[in-house]
């Protein structure tokens, strides 16, 4: 029995040497739901495969439609590890590279390529790349006069700093305490994804949700066909599909609601954090419900969301208060003719 014990013991090391992420609690939790997710879209998937013979038969017939849709089944599994595996943007990585780039316009003022925007949003172009080349400390004070720029006059420093990694936190920034790291614009911790939703990632996260809800919407059409085609024989066969059908049904529900929401949040550049808490946001409270403070309009969100080079580093200034009186103006008919929300 000693014996036994030590082998399995030898062998969970060595698992744990050749598999790191094994080792660590935090990380396996992470990769059982991946894999659980993975598991779903199979069983769902094959289900249809293995009773539907109109299926099949059409496969073969029209092998393109079947094509299609295992293919787009691959790219949102595709697109669901590119946002769980991609940054969501650490404040901790922005002073990295607001530092470096202060360090560096020290050393040689023409190189430069830091610049505050029309709406004061703070744009850094150094990619990942460069800042592993060379590894700059971190410069507190630097940053101090770079986050201070962003906040209104006569703020407190002691509303910024944040009480669980003691660092400055920009506007719209928030600690998660999950990943136990500071987000820039943070939005949620996604527990299906294992990680946080904030700038760096919160267009893929749109895009991953959309992607599922269309993947969704075909398979319940795919179930409804086998259901009214009559092909199953056996009740407990079709009793088992009745219940798939009624999982799914929930699933394109709850997808709908929520691209439905994060779709509002894009056009109104806000966050859900922003939405829920705004009342325990200090520069946010006073501000009434109806005015977004970090909205540029409609088209310009659309644009920063999906097209927008500024990075996943840039920080937004909180608007002054003649900029907040003049988005909490009333909408006149020269606003409405001359596209004033857009």
């Amino acid at each position: 029995m000693a014996a036994d014990g030590l082998h399995a013991t030898a062998l969970a090391e060595q698992c744990s040497r050749l598999f790191p992420c094994l080792a660590d609690r935090v990380r396996r939790s992470k990769w059982g739901l991946k894999v659980a997710l993975v598991l779903l879209h199979v069983i769902f998937v094959g289900v249809l495969f293995l009773l539907d013979a109109d299926l099949i038969r059409k496969t073969k017939e029209e092998p393109w439609y079947t094509a299609i849709y295992l293919g787009f089944l691959v790219a949102t599994l595709v697109q669901y590890f590119f946002t769980s595996g991609s940054s969501p943007g650490y404040v901790v990585d922005a002073m990295r590279v607001g530092n470096e780039m202060c360090t560096t316009s020290v050393n040689s003022p023409m190189l430069l390529n830091q610049s505050i925007s029309r709406n004061n949003s703070f744009t850094s172009s150094m990619n990942r790349n460069q800042l592993g080349r060379r590894n700059y400390g971190m410069n507190s004070s630097s940053w101090l006069k770079l986050v201070m720029d962003l906040y209104p006059p006569g703020s407190s420093i002691r509303n910024w700093t944040c009480t669980y990694c003691n660092i400055i936190q920009p506007p719209r920034s928030k600690h998660c305490h999950d990943c136990d790291k500071c987000v820039l614009q943070f939005d949620h911790h996604c527990v299906w994804l294992g990680t946080c939703i904030g700038q760096g990632n919160h267009c893929r996260f749109w895009w991953y949700i959309f992607e599922e809800s269309i993947l969704c919407t075909w398979t319940v059409v795919l179930y409804i066909d086998l259901l009214s085609s009559k092909i199953i024989k056996d009740w407990w066969k079709e009793l088992f599909v009745i219940v798939l059908l009624a999982a799914l049904i929930f699933c394109l529900v709850f997808l709908l609601l929520l691209l439905l929401f994060h779709s509002y949040l894009v056009l109104t550049n806000q966050t859900t954090y922003e939405l829920v808490r705004r009342r325990r946001i200090l520069y946010l409270r006073g501000i009434p419900e109806r005015v977004h403070p970090f909205s540029r309009g409609i088209c310009k969100n659309l644009y920063v969301f999906c097209c927008s080079r500024d990075g996943k580093y840039s920080m937004e200034a909180v608007p002054t208060m003649e900029e907040l009186e003049a988005k909490a103006r009333p909408y006149t008919c020269m606003d409405i003719m001359s596209c004033r929300c857009c």
